[in-house]
């Protein structure tokens, strides 16, 4: 654990250096601040207290900024250390690669916590000033902090994986932008088409909800909306979480870091120096 603590602490002063920290923070407190003043506005019109109909559009926020931010301060986690010709240094330390990884986690993950915390706590401070009412809302936005925690550390190991199998920057970043871009963005679309041409057919009825959870983003989503009963104020894929069940979408929200970071500690092991 000192060895894992003791990367974390250097990675972090790392990312302090190359303005992650305040990257991440002041995306996170702007976006936040945005849609807590216009994602709240139909609260009145749905009978819901103004923080949970909040939540639901910070869910929507987290889906798309956590996994760029995680990527983008993984993509290089490894490929950087063989560019810079580090790895090899790093590597006589009496630290396993495994331990080096969760040490990189365990920085990353701190810097993506201390970013939502305070883009979520200003959104909260809004809420409260203008309806007394939001404290009925804390738990969906307790529920929104840790379980977009897990959707960080599972985009951080993927980050990981696709680092250690490009070993050059440039290419890890293509790969990770390209990740995103397909896991994020394309996956809903490719859904969305195939259930207009499905036509309500067996795709729709049976397949579709388990495509659905095989995405992590997607899974985060579902869950957040379909434990907090705010379904109803995302439309498109988010509407399933009406017909979902919440443990459904909670198994691969926690599954996924482990597997991700799985992936990333096999990939880097067949890195060589």
């Amino acid at each position: 654990m000192s060895r894992i603590l003791a990367t974390a602490a250097s990675e972090f002063r790392i990312a302090l250096r190359n303005r992650w920290v305040a990257i991440a923070l002041v995306l996170m407190a702007v976006f936040s601040l945005v849609l807590s003043f216009a994602g709240s506005a139909p609260s009145g019109g749905l009978g819901a207290d103004r923080l949970s109909v909040t939540v639901a559009s910070l869910t929507s926020l987290a889906v798309y900024l956590v996994p760029l931010l995680a990527l983008l301060m993984s993509f290089d986690a490894v490929a950087g250390e063989v560019e810079r010709g580090t790895l090899p240094l790093l590597l006589t330390y009496p630290v396993s690669r495994a331990e080096v990884l969760l040490g990189k986690l365990a920085a990353h993950l701190g810097i993506l916590a201390l970013a939502m915390t305070l883009g979520y706590g200003l959104a909260a401070g809004v809420t409260f000033a203008f309806d007394a009412r939001s404290v009925e809302g804390l738990p969906a936005l307790w529920r929104l902090g840790w379980s977009s925690v897990a959707l960080g550390a599972t985009f951080l190991g993927a980050g990981y994986a696709v680092s250690a199998i490009a070993r050059r920057p440039s290419g890890a970043a293509g790969l990770a932008i390209g990740l995103w871009l397909g896991l994020v963005v394309l996956y809903d679309l490719a859904l969305l088409a195939a259930v207009v041409a499905d036509n309500g057919g067996w795709f729709t009825t049976e397949a579709f909800p388990f495509a659905l959870l095989a995405n992590p983003a997607d899974a985060f989503r579902l869950f957040n909306l379909a434990a907090s009963g705010a379904s109803g104020v995302s439309g498109g894929v988010g509407g399933a979480a009406s017909v979902i069940p919440v443990w459904q979408s909670l198994v691969p929200v926690l599954l996924w870091p482990a597997a991700a970071m799985s992936l990333a500690i096999l990939a880097f092991r067949r890195v060589t120096p």
